[in-house]
C-alpha cells in the first residue's frame, strides 16, 4: 500500500488541490488561471477546516480524467494515494461508504484507460477503508473494472482468500449471489481454472434454496453451465449438485430438462444409460461443447467405481468387462485408471479374475450414504468392543493364572 510522505508544511491534500487545479486551468493563460487555483484552494482550505471530507474529495475529483491524460503514473499514484487517504479522515462509516462510492466512480469511469494502474488505486482504496461493507463495495467494482479493462490476471490470485473476505464482509445473500457470479464470470474465460469456475458456480447456486420460481429461474443458465462444466471436467467425479433447488428445476424445465437428465446419468447410472442418451440426444451433445469419447470414458471410470459400492466388495473380471463394454484384455487398464484418479483403492486376483476392493468414492453422498456410513461405523464399534471385551477376558485369565501359581510356591 502506498504511503503519504510529507515534503512540506503544505498539507497533502492542498498541494493535490493545487496540482489538479493548475494542470486544468493550464491552457487558459496565467490571468484566468491563478485566480482560479487560489479559489479551489481556498474551497479546499474551507472543506478541511469544516470536516467537510465528501466535499473535499469530490472537488479533487472533478478534474480525474485530465489528471489521467496529463500526469505520469508515477504523480497519479500519488495523487489518488491522497485522496483515497480522505476515507480515513472522517469518523462516520456511511460518509467513508459514500467517499468510496465517489472515489471509485471516478477511477472506474475510462476502464480501458491505464485499467492496471486505476486497479492498485482501487485496491489501495480497499487497504484504507475500515468498514467491511465499504471494503465489499469497492472489491466489487474492482471486479468490474477488472473485467471491462481486460486485467483480470491482477485480481483472479485474491480468489484463494475468498473464505476469509467473506469472513470479513460478513454479507447478506443477495451480495453473495452477486460475488460468486461476477468471479465465475471472470474464470469462465481461463480454461486453466476450471476447478475454480465450477467451485465458484456451485457456490452461486447454493445461494438459491426458498426462493420462489421467478428467482430461481435466473439461476437456470448458470445452473446448465454447472452442470456442462462437471461433465466435461475429466478429473471430478463427484459433487451434490442433485440437491440443489436452482438446479432441481431443471428436471421439468421444457429447454433443460435433457440437461438435468445428463447430469442424473453421469451421477447415478451406468455406461449403458449414457449411451442410451447418447443415441437418442447426439445433437444436444455437440451443441454444448462435449465429446463423446471424453465422456465414454468418464463414465467408464464411474461405472467401475459403482460396481465396487457392492457390499461385497469383489467384482469379477467378466462383470467388469460387460459392464464397461470392453476386452478382456483392458480389464486391468481400467482398474489402474481408476486407482490413478484416486477413485478407488483395490488389489487385482489375476487368479480368480476378481477385483477385491477396499476403498470406493461415492458419487453423491446423500441421505442413503450417510445411512450407509452410519451403519458401518455401527458394525466397527461393535467390532472394536468384541476385541476388548476378548482382551480384557485373556487379561483376567493371565491374572488368575498369576495368583494360583504365587499360592503353589508360598505352599
Amino acid at each position: 500500500m502506498t504511503t503519504i510522505v510529507p515534503t512540506s508544511e503544505e498539507d497533502p491534500a492542498l498541494s493535490v488541490v493545487r496540482y489538479t487545479a493548475e494542470i486544468s486551468w493550464a491552457d487558459a493563460g496565467p490571468e484566468v488561471a491563478e485566480p482560479q487555483v487560489t479559489r479551489l484552494c481556498m474551497e479546499a482550505q474551507e472543506c478541511m477546516v469544516r470536516d467537510r471530507w465528501l466535499d473535499l474529495a469530490s472537488l479533487m475529483l472533478t478534474s480525474a480524467d485530465l489528471m489521467f491524460s496529463k500526469a505520469s503514473d508515477k504523480d497519479l499514484e500519488c495523487i489518488f494515494t491522497v485522496i483515497c487517504n480522505l476515507v480515513s479522515k472522517t469518523e462516520s462509516p456511511d460518509e467513508a461508504l459514500e467517499m468510496a462510492k465517489f472515489i471509485s466512480a471516478k477511477i472506474t469511469q475510462q476502464p480501458n484507460d491505464k485499467p492496471a494502474l486505476r486497479l492498485k488505486i482501487l485496491f489501495n482504496l480497499y487497504n484504507l477503508l475500515e468498514n467491511p461493507y465499504s471494503r465489499f463495495y469497492v472489491y466489487m467494482k474492482a471486479l468490474n473494472l477488472a473485467v471491462n479493462g481486460k486485467v483480470t490476471e491482477h485480481i483472479i490470485p485474491s480468489f484463494k482468500m475468498m473464505d476469509s473476505f467473506l469472513k470479513e464482509w460478513n454479507i447478506g445473500i443477495l451480495d453473495q449471489r452477486a460475488l460468486y457470479l461476477s468471479i465465475s464470470n471472470i474464470l469462465k474465460e481461463n480454461k486453466s481454472l476450471g476447478k475454480d469456475y465450477f467451485k465458484f458456480l456451485t457456490k452461486y447456486l447454493a445461494t438459491f434454496s426458498g426462493e420462489d420460481s421467478y428467482t430461481m429461474s435466473e439461476a437456470k443458465e448458470e445452473a446448465v453451465r454447472t452442470i456442462i462444466e462437471f461433465v466435461r471436467a475429466p478429473d471430478m467425479f463427484q459433487c451434490d449438485l442433485l440437491d440443489m433447488p436452482a438446479v432441481g428445476q431443471l428436471e421439468k424445465d421444457a429447454k433443460y430438462a435433457l440437461v438435468y437428465q445428463l447430469l442424473k446419468i453421469f451421477l447415478t447410472h451406468r455406461l449403458d444409460a449414457y449411451l442410451d442418451f447418447h443415441a437418442a440426444n447426439s445433437t444436444l451433445l455437440k451443441s454444448y461443447g462435449l465429446v463423446h469419447e471424453d465422456c465414454i470414458t468418464k463414465m467408464r471410470l464411474v461405472s467401475l467405481v459403482d460396481l465396487g459400492l457392492d457390499e461385497s466388495g469383489r467384482i469379477p473380471y467378466s462383470l467388469i468387462k460387460d459392464t464397461l463394454r470392453i476386452d478382456d484384455g483392458e480389464v486391468e487398464l481400467w482398474v489402474v485408471k481408476a486407482i490413478t484418479v484416486k477413485l478407488m483403492d483395490c488389489k487385482m486376483d489375476q487368479m480368480n479374475q476378481v477385483v477385491i476392493v477396499s476403498r470406493c468414492t461415492e458419487r453423491v453422498f446423500g441421505q442413503q450414504q450417510w445411512q450407509n456410513l452410519r451403519s458401518k461405523l455401527l458394525t466397527w464399534r461393535g467390532n472394536i468392543a468384541n476385541v476388548i471385551s476378548t482382551i480384557q477376558a485373556a487379561n483376567k485369565v493371565s491374572e488368575d493364572g498369576s495368583q494360583a501359581m504365587q499360592g503353589l510356591t508360598i505352599r
